[in-house]
């Protein structure tokens, strides 16, 4: 806090670049970093920060499964460290929600690393075990309240590695302020594209067991929360067909502070994805899109979230959208099938009278903890919203021979798509 008092720092341009996003100065060969193991350990940084890791899966029966691990650091203040769960059923449209702060949260715990955590309501183990169909896997133990028990085992498949965006020590992060080597502030996400979890939920003391296929991803968000971003788009899509197709993305744009040429050039829009096509990560995408930039109906590479249609929700006030386009293009990282992939999916999740598949419209300050709560609201008089949506989907792919067995060209392929819009301002 001092330092900016007392900085010996010279001038700053301040049309001057002030936010530098994850695909700058890399080409399409440069896209798939893979994952080393300190990029999905706990880092715990203190100032302003939160930390998350979270697992989504889509279950055999249709249900859709959420947990995650929230580190929020402010300031002065002791982090707080919460556990999220979310189990929803489309067919009866029932949501059981569990949101708790956890105690004496401890990473690494004893003999393991810190990919690993433990607190009083939950115990999560990352395990090794290279040179396997399985190399990696997570045991997550888990004991909300009495109405509700967790145990999930999680393994992602060599086929499957782990990524970011660029290799090394700096893949995977866009960084806020003039510097990037001294940072304002940054923004990070790891994924495991596929993984599989099998396991057990015990609801009112009622046991049953689950299995499906699902995704993974640790992220971080080092600033303050109100600053990093102004809109926040995921979709994570599904298909059981061809051994395991999945389609990622992560999309978020600036506030207007952080742009090209400095203060009041922002609303940058930073998008990045993947895909995995007959159970092989196929393709990593990342593409950043500037205010008053259009970009090219098509392209070698695509990562895009576009809300191609809205309409006025009276109940939030946001353009909320009815209709969303995901775009996704890259070369084949597959050795033996490279060539050119071209994916799109398109959803109508109707009117905000009458959404279809509406998981729930979250009031975040009646989530977060109450310290992050004033804070955001008083800095920036915020009221922001995520919108869930869970439904049936279609994924069109234009794909190189080989990479699908005994496809060659194009595919549709049928799945369930989980997917969220976040307005923050």
């Amino acid at each position: 806090m001092f330092s900016s008092f007392f900085s010996t720092a010279p001038p700053v341009d301040p049309n001057a670049p002030n936010f530098h996003p994850v695909s700058s100065g890399k080409d399409a060969s440069q896209l798939f970093g893979e994952l080393e193991p300190r990029d999905t350990e706990w880092t715990c940084a203190g100032g302003f920060a939160v930390e998350t890791q979270i697992w989504y899966n889509m279950l055999e029966d249709g249900r859709s499964l959420m947990c995650q691990v929230i580190h929020s650091a402010l300031g002065v203040w002791y982090p707080t460290i919460q556990f999220t769960c979310k189990i929803y059923d489309p067919a009866s449209g029932e949501s059981t929600w569990k949101s708790i702060n956890v105690t004496n949260f401890v990473t690494p715990p004893p003999g393991l690393d810190k990919r690993s955590s433990k607190a009083d309501q939950f115990m999560i183990t990352h395990k090794e075990n290279p040179g396997s169909d399985t190399p990696e896997s997570y045991t997550i133990r888990v004991n909300l309240d009495n109405e509700l028990q967790i145990s999930l085992d999680v393994t992602r498949p060599a086929s499957a590695p782990g990524w970011k965006v660029g290799k090394g020590p700096q893949g995977g992060f866009s960084y806020f302020g003039h510097d990037p080597a001294n940072a304002e502030g940054y923004v990070v996400h790891r994924f495991w594209p596929l993984h599989h979890a099998t396991g057990t939920i015990v609801r009112k003391g009622h046991a049953e067991a689950i299995r499906g296929p699902g995704m993974f991803v640790h992220a971080i968000q080092g600033m303050r929360v109100n600053l990093v971003a102004s809109r926040w788009n995921f979709a994570h899509f599904i298909s059981p067909q061809h051994g395991g197709c999945t389609a990622i993305q992560m999309e978020f744009t600036t506030t207007e502070a952080y742009g090209r040429h400095g203060d009041k050039t922002g609303f940058v829009t930073v998008n990045v994805g993947s895909l995995v096509l007959g159970g092989k990560l196929a393709a990593v995408t990342a593409e950043t899109k500037y205010p008053g930039e259009a970009l090219p109906e098509s392209a070698g590479v695509m990562s895009r979230a576009v809300h191609s249609k809205t309409t006025k929700d009276a109940e939030t006030s946001y353009d909320a959208p009815t209709e969303l386009v995901f775009r996704w293009a890259a070369p084949s990282i597959v050795t033996e099938a490279q060539g050119p992939i071209d994916a799109t999916l398109r959803i109508d999740v109707g009117q905000p009278d009458a959404y279809k598949g509406l998981v729930e419209k979250v009031d975040v300050l009646a989530e977060i903890p109450y310290v992050i709560k004033t804070m955001v609201n008083y800095v920036a008089g915020t009221k922001p919203y995520i919108y869930q949506w869970y439904n049936p989907a279609k994924l069109n792919v234009h794909l190189p021979s080989g990479l699908i067995e005994g496809v060659d060209g194009e595919v549709e392929l049928e799945g369930m798509l989980y997917n969220e819009a976040t307005f923050i301002s």
